[in-house]
């Protein structure tokens, strides 16, 4: 099984990878799509207008989450990787008041946001949670292409037919075309072991089968770069979050504090959790106000790893770069486990999915680069895991807000807590992490819709009551 380093780990922008960055890729595909050859043309007619109906999930909490000003924005061309914030606010304001969208390499197409862009909460898809309809009609209002997508979770993307394929694939035998093509983490472990191999150099060496070694770093550098840049950005800001729920930042004032108190030398038996808190509360606020990230692996989820990260840079005196490489590839190496053999998708099973991903993949990066073993780093993500089972995904308002800013926190301190347990042991433990991916997996299953990130149930419901 190979899922990319840069699959799990994406820079975009927020709130949500499943709500955001993945509507406006569709989007974007739509139009490719549209441009293309591969669909019966009828001769001599001419699209004219464009529609969108939002199913599910998307449905019901896309205003909060921004799906519909990012279908726009992706009807317009852009991409979560190029598409620039500052201006997007200026963009939609001339959409809504011309009732037109102009991509490049197109004639440009009626579409009237009011009217062609459709919260359908009546209509599930059937294919997934996060469903969506790109339509697109002549001058008579005849259907002239039809796409179904689906936002599957950490800024995927996959077509109805795509997604038909995917779960007929699902018990055939794993892909050979990478050295170490471990799916789950039995084989993981089979492999080092054969190998004599770390965990991030199998890793490395599936991703030297696609790329150079100086692609691989620059691109890893680079991830680390969006990172970090995302935290000190949520560091430096104040204010009142979009969306209603007039939630404040508070990143900024708590790391200053904290900084002073680093400066007078105070002693602080919570500094760890202090800190990791800080870190990750920042970029979760970013996220929030639909700033640029990382999908670690989905936004919602995105504080996680860059704040042990971070935290590990910053205080552990054996940090470089060279192990902050180690530490993504060994991250991305769990993630793509529990991606292929569960979900990383808050629609699909909860924040387990999510939150308790991204900790599974911090703790067991920490462990990595702290000199933990193969077996070590396997049951620091186990650790992990096993304590976000059952988390609903209940967003507040439909916002990335409440409770996922602080629920990130704590996924960084369970990550770290996780990575020490397993670093003081001999890597030998009663649960496997194949044994917890699967009971999320089957939890998530049973999991009842109001649950799973449409903000139907739980907090979502009980602080609007309150």
């Amino acid at each position: 099984m190979f899922l990319s380093v840069f699959d799990l780990f994406k820079i975009g922008i927020g709130p949500s990878s499943s709500h955001t960055m993945g509507p406006m890729t569709a989007a974007v595909r739509f139009l490719d799509e549209l441009a293309g050859d591969d669909w019966p043309r009828p001769v001599g007619t001419v699209v004219d207008r464009i529609a969108v109906s939002l199913h599910g999930s998307l449905a019901f909490t896309g205003i909060g989450h921004g799906t519909d000003r990012a279908v726009i924005l992706g009807l317009t061309g852009q991409t979560p990787l190029t598409v620039d914030p500052d201006a997007s606010d200026a963009i939609l304001e001339k959409i809504a008041t011309e009732k037109r969208i102009e991509p490049p390499g197109h004639p440009g197409y009626r579409f009237d946001p009011q009217k062609d862009l459709e919260l359908d909460r009546k209509h599930p898809l059937p294919g997934h949670a996060n469903g969506m309809v790109f339509s697109a009609y002549d001058r008579d209002d005849r259907l002239l292409l039809r796409r179904i997508y689906y936002s599957i979770g950490g800024g995927f993307v996959v077509s109805a037919e795509e997604l038909q394929r995917m779960k007929a694939d699902s018990q055939k035998p794993e892909e050979r075309g990478v050295p170490y093509p471990f799916g789950s983490a039995r084989q993981m472990l089979e492999m080092a072991k054969a190998s004599g191999l770390s965990i991030s150099d199998m890793k490395r060496a599936n991703e030297e089968t696609r790329m150079s070694r100086a692609e691989l770093d620059a691109g890893l550098d680079r991830v680390w770069g969006a990172m970090s840049a995302c935290i000190d950005r949520g560091l430096s800001q104040e204010g009142i979050m979009p969306g209603g729920l007039k939630v404040r930042r508070r990143a900024k004032k708590l790391n200053e504090r904290m900084e002073e108190d680093w400066r007078q030398n105070r002693p602080n038996p919570l500094m760890a959790n202090d800190w990791l808190s800080v870190y990750a509360m920042a970029v979760n606020e970013e996220n929030a106000a639909g700033g640029r990230v990382v999908t670690a692996p989905t936004n919602g989820a995105a504080g996680v790893v860059p704040a042990v990260m971070r935290y590990w840079r910053r205080f552990h005196v054996d940090a470089d770069p060279h192990g902050t490489r180690d530490f993504l590839l060994t991250a991305a190496a769990i993630g793509g486990i529990i991606k292929h053999n569960a979900s990383i998708s808050g629609a699909e099973v909860g924040c387990q999915g999510e939150v308790g991903s991204a900790s599974a993949m911090a703790a067991a990066g920490l462990c990595a680069v702290m000199g933990g073993t193969p077996e070590q780093v396997e049951n620091a993500a186990e650790i992990a895991l096993e304590h976000h089972l059952g988390m609903t995904c209940d967003p507040v308002g439909g916002l990335v807000q409440v409770p996922c800013i602080e629920r990130n926190a704590l996924g960084a301190v369970k990550a770290v807590t996780a990575a020490s347990l397993a670093i003081k042991g001999d890597g030998q433990h009663f649960v496997p992490l194949d044994a917890a991916v699967e009971t999320m997996r089957q939890t998530g299953h049973d999991m009842n819709e109001r649950y799973k990130e449409t903000s139907q149930g739980g907090l979502a419901v009980n602080v609007v009551e309150c």
